[in-house]
């Protein structure tokens, strides 16, 4: 098929204003948080899971890459295409498909596959339940569809990786053929477009849906498993085999176009404990024995180091004001303000990052957006942790907490609400800060090292400790993590005229010496190899390679070549 050919069946599917060809009109498509911008030969835009399906059968029979993403949100370039390919490349976005039903009194969710975590946190409101993560991605619009392709780990310390075994999806078999798997566990018809007719219209009712049985719509062992601090293998990462399952962990080898998902109650009575300490061998302490010996555990535990703390404190403050005073929602509506600001101004010549530079001369004349207490700590501790504690686990914290502090180096405090949920959100603000930063640095900055890691459970050690020839080659750095899971986000700034590719080798090999496994849960993206068993996963999902070709650094040519 030509590519007028292919562009005027699309078009006859989606109509004229939802399929997008220009430079300046699927920039925001092409590119991600922080990568992107390879040319597509367009952006598709469906209205109804029918004209997906549709799309979907005029993209294969005209033989070229697909790439589906929702927010497009990803911190390591998963959804957004990269280098070069032998067939045209189609983008699918599928944000016009974002509704979510609940059932089972919400304790169970489907969710279409533009639905956000932010929309499902406040859908669930009323019902007293909350979603897999509750703030981090959900931050910055990321999709539920999104956090399930990529295992995402997410920040609370008792849902473990976003997990399903009960999804609709399309996979494309090795003979070219286009088949529609219904494993949601609700009756909807036969045909494809029966199916995906009737939940269009959400046409089902409570006789249609049938009991999970054997399927999970979670990660229901992560709990015991998380507390298993001897282990030598850490609690979550991206490549773990135990978490891939047909949609969950598919990084867009196939195509989701529904998932059915569990919720979990919300617990209320919640205090957060913040603890500052220049010694991280107490942190190491702490969370042992939290772990291992504490009744409840908890909500989240969250990790700052200070030049992180202060990086973010710079820029993040434009995030954490946004979220602050409009909510997580505003967050994709700001990004593609962003986005098409940027293109106006490359387009006329004023070089990349000019919004980012404008943003932080704005925030300098502002007035510091933190609270005293954690300002105050972070003057005299170099490690943070803070801790979110629920129910009975609250007097067991601070019973604990009481009894070991102060120490010779550190000491910690309970947050009223406004300080701890501004603890957090400083916390989650880090993600944006390594962009900003280098737009404002171009001049010093080469590029961001970005390492999402997670360390063996029984790791002692935890502090990347770089030795000086590669601290030499860094301008700045923020260290920060899921403490009780041991996943550190490690990101790094390195000097101008450094081979970024050089220093990363250099890094991995030393993680790969401790048993530290890479990505945790940020998913491979165009940034890492994935491991074997990955790719194998990948080829049994996709063996004609059409979707998303090149994820994880493997091939980006038909059929695997």
């Amino acid at each position: 098929m030509s590519k007028d050919g292919l562009i005027s069946e699309l078009q006859s599917i989606v109509g004229r204003e939802h399929l997008l060809t220009g430079e300046r009109s699927t920039r925001r498509y092409r590119t991600g948080f922080r990568f992107g911008q390879v040319r597509a030969l367009t952006v598709v835009r469906p209205g109804s899971l029918v004209e997906l399906w549709r799309v979907l059968k005029v993209a294969v029979a005209a033989e070229v890459a697909i790439i589906v993403q929702a927010a497009n949100t990803g911190l390591t370039g998963g959804s957004t295409p990269s280098g070069e390919y032998d067939r045209p490349v189609l983008i699918i976005n599928t944000m016009r498909l974002s509704r979510i039903d609940t059932i089972h009194g919400a304790k169970e969710i489907v969710a279409l596959p533009g639905a956000t975590l932010d929309r499902l946190t406040q859908q669930l409101k009323p019902f007293g339940r909350e979603p897999h993560s509750v703030i981090g991605s959900t931050s910055i619009g990321a999709s539920i569809v999104g956090g399930v392709c990529n295992n995402s780990g997410g920040s609370l310390v008792q849902r473990g990786p976003a997990y399903t075994e009960m999804s609709l999806y399309a996979e494309l078999g090795a003979d070219g053929t286009l088949r529609l798997v219904n494993h949601l566990g609700i009756s909807l018809g036969e045909t494809p477009e029966d199916i995906l007719r009737r939940l269009d219209a959400g046409a089902y009712d409570d006789g249609d849906i049938e009991d999970a049985g054997e399927r999970r719509a979670s990660d229901r062992a992560y709990q015991s498993h998380v507390r298993d601090i001897q282990a030598d293998t850490p609690a979550r990462y991206n490549g773990d085999p135990r978490l891939h399952f047909e949609a969950s962990g598919s990084a867009g080898k196939i195509v989701v176009f529904a998932l059915r998902l569990d919720t979990f109650a919300k617990q209320d009575n919640t205090r957060v404990f913040y603890i500052g300490t220049n010694d991280p061998d107490e942190l190491t302490r702490i969370r042992r024995h939290i772990l291992s010996s504490f009744e409840n555990l908890p909500i989240a535990g969250e990790y700052m180091q200070r030049e992180g703390f202060e990086l973010a404190e710079r820029y993040g403050k434009d995030v954490f004001l946004l979220i602050k005073h409009f909510g997580t929602n505003a967050i994709p509506k700001a990004f593609g303000l962003k986005n098409w600001f940027d293109g106006i101004t490359e387009r006329l010549g004023f070089g990349a990052g000019i919004s980012d530079r404008l943003i932080q001369a704005l925030m300098r004349i502002t007035p510091n957006h933190l609270p005293k207490p954690i300002r105050a700590y972070n003057k005299s501790y170099e490690h943070h942790l803070i801790i979110r504690m629920g129910g009975k686990g609250v007097e067991e914290a601070r019973t604990y907490l009481s009894s070991i502090f102060p120490t010779a180096y550190g000491d910690f405090f309970e947050c009223s609400d406004a300080v701890g949920d501004a603890a957090f959100l400083h916390r989650f603000t880090f993600g944006g800060v390594p962009g900003r930063y280098k737009a404002a640095h171009s001049r010093q900055v080469e590029d961001i090292l970005a390492l999402d890691v997670a360390l063996p459970r029984n790791t002692m050690d935890w502090l990347p400790e770089l030795p000086e020839d590669i601290n030499s080659d860094l301008v700045a750095r923020s260290v920060c993590g899921h403490f009780f899971c041991h996943v550190l986000h490690q990101e790094y700034l390195v000097r101008k005229g450094v081979s970024v590719a050089d220093l990363k080798a250099r890094m991995l090999q030393q993680m790969d010496e401790k048993g530290i496994r890479y990505p945790a849960e940020h998913n491979v993206g165009h940034l890492y190899d994935a491991p074997l068993e990955l790719k194998k996963f990948y080829r049994k999902l996709d063996p004609t390679n059409t979707f998303n070709p090149g994820i994880g650094k493997t091939s980006r040519r038909k059929n695997w070549q």
